[in-house]
């Protein structure tokens, strides 16, 4: 019931909220609002309006983190470390379908974790899909796809799917 509560709560907040500026005061204010039904969250949540959140219930994030327009985050096992960007047109998603009777459509749908540890960023127009995890201090550059867990921290991640391409100096 917690999940279902969660997911209308997102689209009150969403609604009642999308006509307030992307100025840093609203963009908090709506980062609060939502984590009223949020599983943790930091302080100076920062959402821009055209953000989509879903399942508010298992969503985790920490302190300072800035998330930019256009960005879809669904799942309920998504943790969001301290000092995040999450660039403008990302998709976060931590379920995926299970093959099943011919077709994806029906099949199962099965719910890994998705990590973002703190002081990374995540760069334009990337999809972080379930049990992909991005280091600390870590790049994943713009337009890549993380699908599985990275070990180095302050390195860059890129391409499709995203590899180590560098380190962050």
């Amino acid at each position: 019931m917690k999940l279902k509560a969660s997911i209308l709560y997102s689209w009150f907040v969403k609604t009642v909220t999308y006509f307030l500026p992307n100025h840093p005061f609203f963009m908090g204010l709506r980062g609060f609002l939502y984590s009223l039904m949020m599983k943790k969250c930091g302080k100076n949540f920062q959402v821009a309006s055209t953000v989509t959140i879903t399942s508010l219930s298992g969503l985790e994030v920490g302190n300072n983190v800035y998330i930019a327009h256009n960005n879809v985050i669904i799942g309920t096992k998504i943790k969001i470390g301290e000092e995040v960007i999450i660039g403008p047109n990302c998709i976060i998603s931590s379920g995926n379908h299970i093959f099943q009777n011919g077709s994806f459509r029906y099949g199962k749908g099965v719910a890994n974790e998705v990590r973002i540890e703190d002081g990374s960023w995540v760069a334009g127009n990337c999809s972080v899909i379930g049990g992909a995890i991005l280091p600390k201090q870590s790049i994943l550059a713009a337009g890549a796809v993380l699908n599985k867990p990275m070990r180095d921290e302050k390195s860059i991640y890129g391409g499709v799917p995203a590899r180590k391409i560098g380190e962050v100096k």
